[in-house]
């Protein structure tokens, strides 16, 4: 498809029904083959004709349930098709989802469905004991449904729809992305930012071009994210495609998942590449039918390595839940042997900004700020951050998007990443607070101060790592350390916990009592081996079904 692709929709609904009614029988949905795995073992494929189907059942019982235009719904449903569907039936009604992690701990998912107001809630049949504890604790009530087993009629939300109908600005989504001071944030995603990132994802070309109902994109991250939930979902609608929505990375079937499902297209975060190069070769990994790889964080010295063995160019990009848009060094000749991200294009305005948002000189890192070209700089990003109106205007400060990631560009025009100066811990794809962390260690009795940082991890991209000064009186021994692990696994998700709990005598400070992060360690000083350094990241262990009540 060429660059020049437009859309006329104003809601995520339109696009699909209009390719529905087009191409009725292209595939839109898959789902690859997985026995021990509680939903669609065997694995499932629907058509554009069968997904309308369902959607449309499915708005029927909203709409006879009072169910409508300003209303949000939480789905406790993981990668089930039966997400997809319900994105869309409470799309074409004006109403929004709002998507829980799995993963979450009960505390995480009533503050989302308290914070976003849902006025009722969906969730798989093995979830329903949790969701519904989870119900119990808010201070509304809030009627709980499992996807499984649906009702003839759903609860009236206490408030009414309203009466307009929806269109670009309408929300169609609240996605939670971790901040930075605590909490996760929620980002309001319109139908705007839907229809205008399938698009932006649709029309990069070179090494992403699409032919239009004959790509299968293989996605195995979760669709409470922008990556699978959003971008890849709309890129596949908008052009009579199909998204095959893996449950997760499973290192093991990776090839044969492909194969079996003709997938033409992946998606990977830089956790994945380094685990498929590790295994030993097979035939399968060369019996595949991709033709690009989409992602970021591979490391430089493993790219050119990693494309020749397994035939198809992986793809590095930047992207954020509040922007949609990528930037993608997708145009040969890709720069696959640095941190390179590509050069912005047109339709989307890039400046590399110094500590006052001046424009730094060529070549020098500074700070990535984004906006859409045009009269409305925030066209097509995210519509704020929910219930934090100043969170929102600072982060457009100046009418440029902040980013908090640092770059460079080089005079051709290309971006390169450098670091991330916020105080974030990127493990697996998965942005993690140090803030929330911290928050959650220091109630331990032995903790007196904390504080958590990015620790380079081989596989993961990052780990978090803690470093701790103890009270008075206590022994900083890995039995200490295990006990504030094993406090941490009760308050936070299994990825948050720390992977690294290093004790310190004290933490560097400014006169006002801040951390100095950067000075924890001195610059010939190893974290992960200097003394008084324990390493639990075997011990940290996905949640199973129930884990979060």
């Amino acid at each position: 498809m060429g660059t020049d692709f437009t859309y006329s929709f104003t809601t995520a609904f339109a696009a699909i029904e209009a390719t529905a009614k087009t191409h009725p029988d292209n595939a839109f949905l898959a789902v690859p083959a997985k026995v021990d795995r509680d939903y669609d073992p065997a694995g499932v494929e629907f058509t554009y004709a069968q997904a309308l189907e369902r959607i449309a059942a499915l708005r029927a019982l909203y709409e006879c349930s009072g169910v409508g235009h300003g209303h949000r719904v939480a789905l406790l449903l993981g990668n089930r098709p039966e997400h997809f569907f319900h994105l869309f039936a409470l799309n074409a009604i004006g109403a929004s989802i709002v998507p829980l992690n799995p993963d979450s701990t009960a505390d995480d998912m009533l503050y989302a469905v308290s914070h976003s107001e849902a006025d009722l809630a969906f969730s798989a049949g093995s979830r329903m004991a949790d969701m519904i504890a989870v119900a119990a604790r808010r201070d509304v009530a809030l009627p709980v449904y499992s996807a499984e087993n649906l009702p003839d009629r759903l609860a009236t939300p206490t408030k009414p729809a309203l009466t307009t109908l929806p269109g670009l600005s309408t929300e169609a989504a609240l996605l939670y992305t971790s901040g930075t001071t605590g909490r996760s944030k929620g980002c309001m995603i319109s139908n705007d930012y839907f229809l205008t990132s399938g698009a932006w994802y649709l029309t990069h070309g070179g090494r992403l071009s699409f032919t239009f109902g004959e790509e299968r994109i293989f996605n195995p991250f979760p669709v409470y994210h922008l990556n699978s939930g959003v971008m890849s979902l709309m890129a596949v609608v908008m052009s009579g495609c199909c998204l095959i929505s893996a449950d997760r990375f499973h290192p093991k079937s990776w090839w044969r998942d492909l194969i079996d499902t003709r997938a033409t297209a992946v998606h990977y975060m830089g956790v994945i590449p380094p685990i498929l190069f590790k295994q030993a070769p097979v035939p399968e990994e060369r019996m595949h039918s991709i033709k690009f790889g989409l992602g970021a964080g591979v490391d430089p010295t493993l790219h050119p390595a990693f494309e020749k063995r397994f035939g198809f160019p992986m793809v590095e990009v930047w992207g954020m839940t509040e922007t949609g848009r990528l930037i993608c060094d997708a145009i040969e000749p890709r720069q696959i042997t640095t941190r390179a991200i590509g050069r912005p294009r047109p339709g989307l305005e890039v400046k590399i900004g110094d500590g006052d948002d001046n424009a730094v000189p060529t070549g020098e890192v500074g700070q990535l700020l984004v906006r859409c070209a045009g009269p409305d700089p925030r066209k097509g990003f995210f519509s704020g951050y929910l219930k934090e109106t100043e969170a929102t205007e600072a982060a457009w400060k100046g009418g440029w998007f902040h980013t908090g990631d640092l770059v460079r560009q080089a005079p051709d025009g290309m971006v390169y990443f450098v670091d991330r100066s916020k105080n974030i811990v990127r493990r697996s794809g998965e942005n993690i607070s140090a803030a929330e962390v911290e928050e959650a260690i220091i109630t331990h009795p032995s903790v007196n101060t904390v504080a958590v940082l990015p620790i380079e991890d081989e596989l993961r991209d990052e780990e978090v790592m803690a470093c701790v000064v103890l009270e008075e009186g206590i022994a900083p021994s890995h039995a200490t350390a295990a006990a504030i692990f094993a406090h941490c696994q009760g308050q936070l998700a299994y990825y948050k916990t720390p992977g690294w709990i290093v004790f310190r005598d004290k933490l560097p400070t400014t006169t006002t009592t801040k951390i100095q992060k950067g000075l924890i360690f001195g610059p010939q000083e190893d974290p992960k081996t200097c003394t008084g350094s324990h390493d639990f990241r075997n011990k940290k262990r996905r949640h199973t079904a129930g884990a979060a009540a």
